[in-house]
């Protein structure tokens, strides 16, 4: 008997996803980078794989259709209980709603939305697949964080929309809010000020884990990626910022513990 993965509480981000513009292409740097394996899955809206790793469901990569010309990068989708519930809460938290929700076959029921100050997020509703079954082990999801101008006024939405208890760390020069469920840390708010990216505006951060940062780095490097910002040490492990050959970036970290 298959044992079935513990279900993501309502709130807390339970998969990411891409669309790219070469389906192949990307299934090959990330199955070269990360060890991913990938199956297709039935969706309404395009060519659609799930990564796994070990067996076990880690991210999922869509293709854009032709003639999209839009930016790729990953998105991070928030559990919910009613995908329509939540999709109104957004709307009616000052968000906007620009996909859905829609039936993803019969996986579960999704949305596309953005925060009043402009980044990306999804919602996913799950029926017959919960989300990512495994974390923070090399090669699948360790972190989600949104980078933003500041936190005071977008924490309160996604409090707001999804029952976080934010938490803000106390320093004069670090603006940052961890977002908690039942007393467990789940997400992260960054406000960077001015240091927000012009060509990105405020976006949600894709952490994945890996065994050796540096290594990683130059494998990214090496498979036609780039590095956007070099290892560096942090409090919670040695991270990077990459991006993909499409320009798809994420962060790789090797946590501290």
């Amino acid at each position: 008997m298959t044992e079935v993965p513990p279900r993501h509480p309502h709130g807390a981000p339970c998969w990411v996803s891409l669309l790219a513009h070469s389906l192949e292409a990307t299934q090959d740097f990330y199955s070269q980078l990360f060890g991913w394996v990938f199956e297709s899955t039935p969706q309404p809206f395009g060519a659609y794989v799930r990564a796994t790793l070990n067996g076990r469901a880690v991210a999922g990569v869509g293709e854009l259709p032709r003639d999209r010309h839009m930016a790729v990068a990953w998105t991070t989708y928030f559990g919910t209980e009613d995908a329509d519930a939540t999709a109104e809460l957004i709307r009616d938290c000052g968000g906007t709603v620009g996909v859905g929700p829609l039936d993803a076959d019969d996986a579960g029921r999704m949305a596309i939305a953005s925060d009043p100050l402009g980044a990306v997020f999804g919602i996913w509703q799950p029926l017959r697949y919960d989300g990512v079954e495994v974390m923070g082990e090399p090669g699948s999801l360790a972190w989600n964080e949104l980078v933003t101008r500041e936190t005071s006024m977008v924490g309160k939405f996604y409090s707001a929309v999804f029952g976080f208890e934010p938490e803000a760390v106390v320093s004069a020069d670090f603006d940052y809010l961890t977002l908690h469920l039942a007393g467990h840390p789940v997400a992260g708010i960054h406000g960077v000020g001015q240091a927000l990216p012009r060509d990105r505006g405020s976006h949600w951060m894709t952490y994945f884990a890996v065994a050796d940062t540096d290594d990683a780095a130059r494998h990214v490097v090496e498979l036609g990626g780039h590095v956007v910002r070099a290892p560096r040490d942090s409090a919670f492990g040695r991270l990077a910022t990459v991006a993909d050959p499409e320009g798809a970036v994420f962060t790789v970290i090797r946590t501290a513990h």
